[in-house]
């Protein structure tokens, strides 16, 4: 095994509550019943990275922060100075690199939307917004509690803030809807001008209230529609598509999701957070927390951790860089994973065979015709 470089080290930090849980959603995220406990579950989050900080210390070592990001459940369901306390407590613990990002998500309600600016001053620069929708039926149907003038009142709060940048989330394929509904929501996301637009398709996950009473969704033909009339509207926009579901403006990339893409490193605390970390040694481990409040409250912290093996390793790899429309260093292959690039040089070799990527001496990309077949072309890289 050789030795590895070590990427760029995010964390991510889950808080989950909420105020209701949405139909559709398959997060760690439990509904709000009675008083959040903020300070309590912040000691907590605080013991959790002191201890991953000596248990990991050998990948994490004197790496700064590159990104960090708060989602959930509701984080803008916490006060201002509680995010501020946080995350003053993470930086005496670790250095932040002179440029982190740090995102925090935010239900485009007005109570979280009155909060913007206490969150920028917190030192949290990039809030994103779970819009979903313009139409307050479609609202509704989703199990959210904003309405379309909450969401536009929200995004112009954030466009004013000292915010560096904001995303809109937005969703496609939603109960009964046409293709114009969908692209009239696209419409006015565009008007808003938000710096990223996260633009996926509702699917139905297991283990939600739509899997257990599924609501009637555009056929495949609707959906082709939708996302090919939806890109050309965003591409004429000035927007870029940089990963799977995410368009920008220039220069506004998600730090954190680019560093997750790129098998970069990433700490994780709160209940049911996921991490991974590489060491110079040749390993490379992934964790999780435990998922329920009540036991994470009990300072449960750990629930599992594995190392990923050899075998495992061009398949999570390219599993995360496929998902980015950008080219991908081979360097990086060799660099991230420890393994020579003889590894996977038959795949390689099949999937331009199949038109599925193109090489240069340097890089390897995924094409249009390869993301229509990103699952046949992702297989091809699991174990024997």
């Amino acid at each position: 095994m050789n030795p590895l470089v070590l990427p760029p080290l995010s964390l991510y930090i889950h808080i989950p509550w909420c105020v209701q849980k949405c139909p559709y959603c398959d997060f760690n995220s439990h509904a709000q019943k009675g008083a959040i406990p903020e300070q309590d579950y912040v000691r907590h989050l605080i013991v959790d990275l002191t201890a991953d900080l000596a248990h990991y210390q050998e990948s994490v070592q004197q790496r700064p922060l590159h990104s960090i990001f708060i989602g959930g459940g509701t984080p803008s369901l916490f006060s201002a100075d509680t995010i501020a306390y946080l995350l003053q407590q993470i930086e005496q613990r670790i250095p932040f690199a002179p440029n982190i990002e740090i995102t925090l998500e935010a239900n485009p309600g007005t109570v979280e939307a009155e909060r913007f600016l206490g969150y920028a001053q917190a030192g949290v620069n990039r809030i994103s917004m779970g819009v979903q929708s313009f139409s307050d039926e479609k609202l509704q149907k989703l199990g959210r509690i904003h309405n379309a003038a909450e969401a536009k009142s929200a995004v112009k709060l954030a466009s004013v803030s000292p915010l560096r940048s904001f995303n809109l989330d937005l969703m496609h394929g939603l109960p009964n809807q046409t293709l114009n509904e969908a692209l009239d929501d696209l419409r006015q996301a565009i008007e808003l001008a938000p710096p990223h637009l996260s633009w996926y398709q509702l699917t139905i996950e297991p283990n939600t209230m739509f899997a257990y009473r599924p609501p009637k969704l555009p056929d495949d033909d609707e959906l082709w529609d939708i996302f090919e009339q939806g890109h050309q509207l965003l591409t004429a926009a000035g927007y870029q598509q940089y990963e799977t579901s995410a368009y920008v403006k220039p220069g506004f990339q998600c730090q954190h999701n680019l560093n997750y893409w790129r098998f970069g490193d990433y700490l994780a605390i709160g209940c049911g957070a996921h991490g991974k970390l590489s060491f110079q040694n040749g390993n490379i481990l992934r964790y999780s927390k435990t998922k329920h409040p009540k036991g994470y409250m009990r300072g449960e912290y750990r629930y599992e951790e594995r190392e990923v093996s050899v075998q495992d390793r061009p398949f999570e790899f390219f599993m995360n860089r496929f998902r980015l429309l950008e080219a991908v260093p081979k360097i990086e292959f060799e660099q991230f994973t420890g393994l020579p690039l003889s590894t996977v040089s038959n795949t390689m070799d099949w999937a331009l065979g199949q038109k599925y990527i193109v090489e240069t001496d340097r890089t390897w990309q995924i094409t249009e015709h390869g993301k229509l077949f990103l699952n046949e072309l992702l297989e091809q890289f699991l174990p024997e």
